[in-house]
């Protein structure tokens, strides 16, 4: 059949030209998802095409692109053309077009897309590392290409980080806004205007014109974090060797184990190493953290590291004394999470942390959020996923900074030029 009369954009003409990674970011009214289901409709009504549209997470049709798709197939007027089903769209040359979620997926379950010759990634800045690493090496038919739309959250986000920043060869990469969207209606027009009146200059920025964020929209931390950047307290923080390094733990078994390096100075407190990880065994992170030359101060743990294993009958505070970390202090009773949350508040503006070494806190900080009711929106308690391990644990160094010596060392070197001037 002849191809249907399709208008795009003039940043998204080398669509039609193949490329492994096609990625395109921006605001919202650029048109990138309206361009991209027009583009895989009219090419999958001149030839057998399987497309695979996808996200992280899709817990029905509603939550993908199906209902776009049904929009184009009228406007290009292919309804005699296509077949839509609750499920998928089919063309009468046998294209297919399937729909189906990132996350539910694993190395051997996603293998039943390997014959598909398009993947639309539909917002893409959502999707996980470790969905990423699943999903590029099946798709692995000769020619197939891999598409990303979204509009940026984050530059810490996987799809900036892996294929915008720092793009290979066979990545074709736009950016795309509403001034470069020749179609962009007059009515939402208004709605930008309007947003930019009433909007902080970093919201209409992100939504409007597709900057990403430094830190989550709703973190819990997300003013003191953005003044830590502004600042310059995330920073390179060198260890000082007249000062004690005190160790906090946030413990974890099946789930992460984190633990701050913290040094407290006699104006600032400064977290100048980090660990986080998973499935270690106790030893382990001891014999990590002896691996840095530093002189040690206190390891504090919350209230249960007094709880006894029920296979070596020991608590974790018992076995870090047995593994030589003789100055271990351990939580009378469990604190309250919103009370942590108001001292580590109060902390923050004396805070700096290492950027490089902590690189992976200072993520969890910019992240950390509370869940939301579905029904009335409010905040709730806040969640409890991969980025609360690392608050918890800086809430914890809040909760034990009285306790935190910052005696000195008996030796005297001369004084070193002030790091935070440097």
């Amino acid at each position: 059949m002849s191809a249907p009369l399709l208008r795009l954009p003039a940043k998204l003409q080398p669509l039609w030209q193949p490329r492994r990674y096609k990625v395109m970011h921006g605001g919202r009214g650029g048109g990138k998802s309206w361009s991209v289901s027009g583009v895989l409709l009219a090419m999958a009504a001149q030839r057998p095409l399987r497309v695979l549209c996808t996200r992280e997470v899709q817990k029905s049709l509603r939550d993908s692109v199906h209902r776009l798709l049904c929009d184009q197939i009228a406007r290009l007027q292919l309804s005699g053309f296509y077949t839509v089903t609750d499920s998928e769209i089919r063309g009468r040359n046998g294209s297919l077009f399937l729909f189906s979620g990132l996350l539910e997926h694993t190395i051997d379950s996603i293998k039943s897309f390997e014959g598909v010759d398009f993947v639309w990634v539909e917002e893409a800045h959502s999707v996980s590392k470790r969905s990423f690493d699943v999903l590029t090496p099946t798709i692995r038919k000769e020619g197939s290409e891999i598409w990303m739309t979204l509009n940026p959250d984050m530059e810490t986000d996987e799809v900036w980080q892996r294929f915008v920043l720092t793009p290979s060869p066979d990545v074709w990469v736009c950016e795309i806004n509403w001034p470069d969207n020749p179609f962009f209606p007059r009515v939402l027009n208004e709605e930008r205007l309007r947003a930019k009146r009433t909007m902080s200059a970093e919201d209409y920025a992100h939504i409007w014109e597709g900057k990403p964020r430094r830190v989550a929209e709703g973190a819990i931390y997300r003013h003191e974090m953005e003044a830590l950047y502004l600042e310059e307290r995330a920073r390179d923080v060198p260890y000082d060797p007249l000062l004690p390094v005190h160790t906090v733990w946030d413990l974890g078994w099946n789930d992460a184990m984190s633990i701050c390096m913290v040094q407290r100075g006699p104006q600032d407190v400064r977290v100048i190493d980090y660990i986080e990880d998973s499935h270690r065994t106790l030893d382990w992170y001891v014999a990590e953290l002896e691996k840095r030359p530093w002189r040690w101060g206190a390891d504090f743990l919350p209230h249960d590291g007094r709880a006894r294993n029920f296979q070596t009958g020991k608590s974790t505070e018992q076995l870090l004394r047995e593994m030589g970390r003789t100055n271990v202090q351990t939580q009378a009773q469990a604190s309250g999470v919103e009370e942590g949350i108001r001292a580590l508040r109060m902390v923050f503006p004396r805070l700096y942390i290492d950027r490089t070494r902590c690189a992976r806190l200072l993520e969890c900080l910019k992240r950390y959020q509370r869940r939301i009711h579905a029904v009335t929106h409010e905040p709730m308690e806040p969640l409890h996923d991969e980025y609360s391990h690392g608050a918890d644990c800086a809430r914890y160094v809040a909760q034990w900074l009285p306790a935190m010596s910052n005696g000195r060392a008996e030796y005297a070197p001369p004084p070193a030029a002030d790091w935070r001037m440097v």
